[in-house]
Formats: C-alpha cells, sequence, structure tokens
C-alpha cells in the first residue's frame, strides 16, 4: 500500500499529523470543559462546540480562495502561526468569568482562521502530487494513507489531554477546571512540530505550493490535467455541489463524537471496566493491534523472505505483550467520557489496509465502486450505527442535572450501560467514515476544476462545517427527548442522504 508513493505525501502526511495531534487533544476534553469551567447548559455548551466546528471548516473556503491567488504553501505556514496563538490563549487559566469566556471565544476564532488557511490547502498540495502520469493511478490510496496519518495523531489525543489533566491536578496541584488549559497547551507544542517537519522536507513537495512562475512551471510541466469547456467546468462544479450537500449530514451525525455520545459516555456509560475489556482502554493496547494489523498484511504482501521474517516476528512479539499485559490486569480500571474518542482514530489506522485491500481487489477485477456511490454507502453505514444506539437506548431514563453548590447545572450518571456500546458504535461509524472522507477528498482534487481547486476544497469544508454547525442538534435534543429519539434523528437524516445521492448517481459518476 506504501509503494510507488510520491515522496511528499510522507512530509506532508506527518505535517498534519502533528497539527491534528494537538487539535484533537484539545477538542477530546473541550464539550466537558465547557460545562465544567463555566457551568453552561448541555444546549448551550454544544452550541459553542458546534460553532467551533462550523468555523473550523467554513474558512478553508477563505483559504482556498487565497492560496488560488498567493500560493497553497504560504497559507499553510501562516495558517499554523494564527493556530499557534489561538492555542497560547486558550492554555491560559483565567477562570470562569466573562472575561475568561470572551478570551476563550477570542482563542476559538483564531484557531478557526488559522485551520482555515492550513487545512484545506495541504489537502490541495497532497492532491496535485497525483498530477503527474506516474502517481495518478495511486491517488485514491495516497489519500488513504493520508487520512490514516490524520488519525495517528488523533489516536492519541484523548489519552493525552486526560493524562496531561491528571498530573496538572495531582502533581502541580491546579484545580480541575485550570488543569484543562495543560491539554490545551499541548496544541502549541505539536504545532512546532508540523512546522518543522514542513520545512525539513520541503523540497520533496515545494512544487505543489504555488505562488511562484518558477513553481507554476513545475506543477504544469507534470500534470496531465485537459483544458476544461465551460460547460464541462459548470458540470464538475455542480456534481461537487450535489455531493457537498450529502456529507452535510454525515457530519452532522459523526461529530456527536465530541458532543451527545461524549454525553452518553458520561452519563449513560459504566466508569469502569475489567479484564479484557479493560484492556481497550490502554492506548498502547491499541497501538499493538496496529502492528498486528500492519505486520499481518506484510506477511502476506512482502516478497522477500527477510520481509516476511521480520513480520512474523513483529506479529509474535505484539501477541507476547498482549498476554504478558492481560495476565497483569487486576481489579477493574477507571473509564473516563473522553477516552473512547480514540476508538475512531484507531479504527481507521487499523482499518485503512483493510479498506484498501478490499477496494484493490475489486479494482483489479473491474468492480470497484465509484466514489459517489462510495460516498451512499457510507451513509447507510453512518445509519446503522445510530440504529445501534437507538435500539440499546429503548427504556434508558433521560438525562438527569442537579443545582451545584455554586449554582450551576451538574450532569449526574445515571445509568452503567456497557461500553461496549460506544466502542461497537464508533467502529461501524468508521467504517462509514472510511466510505466517506478520504474517498471524498480525492473525487474533489480530481474532479474540480483546475482554476478552481482551492475555492472547490474549501467548498468540500464548508459542507463540513455546516455539519458541524448542525452538531448542536445533538445538544438541544440532549434531555429534551427520549435518548432513542434523539439517535433516531441522525438515523433518519442519514438515510435520507443516502437516498438522495443515489438519485443523483447518474450525474455524479459522469465526471468521474
Amino acid at each position: 500500500m506504501f509503494e510507488g508513493q510520491p515522496k511528499g505525501l510522507y512530509a506532508l502526511a506527518l505535517a498534519n499529523t502533528g497539527e491534528r495531534f494537538g487539535y484533537y487533544t484539545m477538542l477530546a476534553v473541550f464539550a466537558l470543559f465547557l460545562r465544567a469551567n463555566y457551568g453552561l447548559t448541555p444546549a448551550m455548551a454544544g452550541t459553542i462546540y458546534s460553532s467551533f466546528l462550523m468555523f473550523v471548516y467554513f474558512f478553508p473556503l477563505f483559504g482556498g480562495m487565497l492560496a488560488d491567488k498567493f500560493g497553497f504553501g504560504k497559507m499553510v505556514t501562516t495558517g499554523i502561526l494564527i493556530m499557534f496563538a489561538g492555542y497560547l490563549l486558550l492554555s491560559v487559566p483565567l477562570g470562569g468569568g466573562n472575561m475568561a469566556l470572551v478570551v476563550m471565544l477570542c482563542a476559538l476564532l483564531l484557531i478557526g482562521f488559522g485551520t482555515g488557511l492550513f487545512k484545506g490547502n495541504l489537502q490541495v498540495m497532497v492532491g496535485d502530487l497525483y498530477n503527474d502520469p506516474k502517481y495518478a493511478a495511486k491517488r485514491d490510496s495516497g489519500f488513504s494513507i493520508f487520512y490514516m496519518a490524520i488519525n495517528i495523531g488523533a489516536l492519541f489525543a484523548p489519552t493525552a489531554a486526560i493524562k496531561i489533566k491528571e498530573y496538572a491536578e495531582t502533581a502541580l496541584g491546579y484545580s480541575s477546571n485550570d488543569a484543562y488549559h495543560f491539554s490545551f497547551a499541548v496544541a502549541c507544542a505539536s504545532l512546532i512540530i508540523s512546522i518543522a517537519i514542513y520545512y525539513i522536507f520541503r523540497s520533496t513537495f515545494r512544487h505543489t505550493e504555488g505562488g511562484t512562475k518558477k513553481n507554476a512551471v513545475k506543477a504544469d510541466a507534470v500534470s496531465n490535467e485537459p483544458e476544461l469547456s465551460k460547460e464541462e467546468t459548470k458540470q464538475r462544479i455542480v456534481a461537487l455541489c450535489l455531493v457537498f450537500a450529502v456529507v452535510i449530514f454525515f457530519w452532522m451525525a459523526f461529530h456527536q463524537n465530541g458532543l451527545s455520545l461524549t454525553y452518553f459516555a458520561d452519563e449513560f456509560t459504566a466508569q469502569s471496566a475489567e479484564g479484557l475489556q479493560s484492556m481497550c482502554f490502554d492506548v498502547w493496547n491499541l497501538v499493538l493491534v496496529i502492528f498486528i494489523v500492519y505486520a499481518g498484511f506484510s506477511l502476506f504482501q512482502s516478497k522477500t523472505a527477510k520481509g516476511k521474517g521480520i513480520a512474523a516476528v513483529v506479529i509474535i512479539v505484539a501477541v507476547a505483550l498482549l498476554v504478558w499485559k492481560y495476565g497483569m490486569v487486576e481489579g477493574s480500571v477507571a473509564v473516563s467520557a473522553p477516552i473512547f474518542q480514540q476508538f475512531n482514530p484507531f479504527y481507521v489506522v487499523a482499518l485503512t489496509p483493510v479498506s484498501m485491500a478490499i477496494f484493490g481487489s475489486l479494482a483489479a477485477k473491474g468492480k470497484e465502486p465509484s466514489a459517489p456511490r462510495k460516498i451512499a454507502y457510507g451513509m447507510i453505514v453512518a445509519a446503522a450505527a445510530y440504529a445501534l444506539m437507538m435500539v440499546f437506548s429503548f427504556g434508558l431514563p433521560m438525562p438527569q442535572t442537579v443545582m451545584g453548590a455554586d449554582g450551576e447545572p451538574v450532569a449526574q450518571h445515571v445509568a452503567d450501560v456497557t461500553p461496549n456500546l460506544l466502542i461497537t458504535t464508533y467502529l461501524i461509524l468508521t467504517f462509514g467514515e472510511l466510505l466517506l472522507s478520504p474517498m471524498g477528498i480525492a473525487f474533489v482534487s480530481k474532479v474540480a476544476p483546475p482554476k478552481y481547486k482551492g475555492m472547490m476544497m474549501g467548498g468540500w469544508f464548508v459542507a463540513t462545517a455546516i455539519g458541524n454547525q448542525l452538531v448542536v442538534v445533538g445538544g438541544l435534543l440532549w434531555g429534551a427527548v427520549p435518548l432513542w429519539m434523539c439517535w433516531g434523528v441522525f438515523l433518519g437524516v442519514c438515510l435520507v442522504a443516502a437516498v438522495f445521492m443515489f438519485a443523483m448517481m447518474k450525474r455524479l459518476e459522469k465526471v468521474c
């Protein structure tokens, strides 16, 4: 899966990994921080949370427009500097008063705008690596690898957020609320690593940065993109807009992982685990599973005896470590609500080679689904995840809050549902994500008219932004309707979006 890829892919992917690690470390505890530090209701915390996600994914539209004029590389660098300023503000503990709230909102605005300059433009640069005819056939697999790298950063983020917060409380003596800011400070350090990787390996992708005649000439020299007529340009833009309309509802449902699904983990899921189940909450056990998966593929795909031998040794060592760690398990381990957010990136990293192998096999037989068809299937899979949540929520009580000593509402833990429910839900959602997100980004980079690449990639993120703004629906429904009805809303919108996608399939596949 890694053979034949342009060198620049790995440099850009690693630069994105560092940035995403900081972002998801902050996001893992953000919704809980809003409720704890400022005493906000679930609905108000959800409004701020979803609005922040909306800005993070809306600003790439403007970032893309600026990049089309000034160059992608300049916008990526500028974006990192602006993000750094935002995370720096967010990492300062200022209490829970109005001034602290204003500073926090300003920090979120800077992070959102900086991400808008960085995220979409970096992905356009990845796409432009595949304009070279010798890499063109590797575009989808390249974006799968890029997407996997993003999730490597996200995999360690929840554990980092929890451990750093606990360290600030126990070792440094900070209050519970102030300790959250140490989790946010991690993003500052991760951005320094990202920019370092970007500039150290810049020579491998510099021709994709744009903004100079030299880069433009070099990019044109390796590009095989034909000139498009006005009618062809219109057809492509319309097709992309139809896809954008559908993915809105996927992200509305998917990003409940940081809001209503986190509320469910906090208030309805067992707060401890034992035996084999407890091993799922140690990120290093998940890393060992990932080693086993990748070594397993290497064992069967390697063309040399040495390669097969190394893969076999890795599998044996990883399995032995897991068995040893299982033998060391005693009693129960605490399960904190944010830790559930590690399962989605774990599944992405572990299942990416499986997904690539399946679609590679189908492609060899001439049966691989088109990108629009994969997106439609992804919507159906997401609907299945919420069908599961809906079934297992029948009979559960309504969320409950009481007034704390300071007069602020405090959420109560009212049930001990097995953690396996959320673990399985995230698995199903991840299958949907792998069908939709990397394939969607690859589709945009392939179909977007050359003159509007930055803007069209920005359009993908605007669709994501609208979906993220609609995440607030989870906060508004929380405590207002029975749980099964809350999940039923997300089930319904995913199914409707899938039906719409299939209805438009002929038009979408025409431009592929």
